[in-house]
């Protein structure tokens, strides 16, 4: 099972530093697998001709994503805002334009080529209050209650282990703060079979969590106020969906019962 996941993550990372490439020779590249590729279900067309107009054309063109979270992250100025898996850094830009000069917009990706991209594109936008980070958004660099807001853009379904990824979205979430996410959520008839015969992992659809499973793993996390709406079909019984999420001002139960049981834990192994 291990060995799988490395597999797969591997696959992502070979598909995306492909696709940074491309896009820095010229080119272009859609997160979509080859049924709707040709549609506008993901990339850059998702966005407002106004906010791609004020970006530089590359980062536009490596737009992998299912939405445009920063329509819906609701963002103010002086946030501190990370985007997970922010690929050639459209989220980011954007984002950081938003919070203004008060605030600050963190880009997380573990590929070379992306980060590269990414760089060139802030250096282009001319957007000083950005850092872009290297990293696996299962294991977040950055401290705990850092953070006000986590956005992302159809990367969680990308990831072999998505408990850990809301795990670390909530660590460093400050409290009060809240996430804004697009991603694709599959129906809840549907089985991981089933899902995987309508698109392949890296085409952001085999491995897609359903409704419930997304909801109860952001609930095992110790998120409240969960929200998740459907916003465009992009498969038979898939779906780009806006997730919104809060960590609460106080632990809820389930996270206050789980730092006890560190605390015992990391007790008991001293001497």
């Amino acid at each position: 099972m291990i060995e799988q996941s490395t597999d797969l993550r591997e696959t992502v990372r070979q598909r995306y530093a492909a696709a940074a490439v491309q896009v820095t020779e010229g080119g272009s590249a859609c997160c979509g697998p080859d049924a709707i590729e040709v549609d506008e279900n993901f990339g850059g067309a998702l966005y407002a001709a106004g906010e791609r107009d004020e970006l530089p054309a590359e980062a536009v063109a490596a737009s992998l994503g299912c939405g445009n979270p920063t329509a819906v992250a609701d963002l103010h100025e002086g946030e501190r805002v990370l985007d997970l898996g922010s690929g050639g850094g459209i989220d980011v830009l954007l984002s950081a334009r938003r919070v203004g000069a008060t605030g600050k917009a963190y880009g997380l990706d573990m590929t070379e080529e992306m980060l590269a991209l990414a760089l060139a594109n802030q250096k282009k936008a001319g957007v000083t209050n950005v850092e872009f980070l290297k990293g696996a958004i299962e294991a977040i660099p950055l401290p705990a209650n850092t953070i006000d807001v986590v956005i992302s853009n159809c990367v969680v379904n990308l990831s072999t282990d998505k408990p850990a990824v809301f795990a670390e979205t909530y660590r460093v979430l400050v409290p009060g703060g809240r996430i804004g996410i697009s991603d694709v959520v599959a129906d809840d008839t549907l089985t991981p079979e089933q899902r995987a015969e309508r698109g392949d992992y890296v085409g952001c659809i085999a491995g897609a969590l359903s409704f419930n499973e997304y909801r109860h793993g952001l609930e095992a996390a110790g998120f409240t106020d969960i929200e998740i709406t459907p916003t465009h079909s992009v498969a038979d019984g898939m779906h780009s969906a806006i997730v919104r999420a809060t960590k609460p001002t106080k632990p809820t139960n389930a996270t206050a019962l789980a730092a006890r049981l560190q605390v015992t834990a990391e007790a008991s192994s001293c001497c």
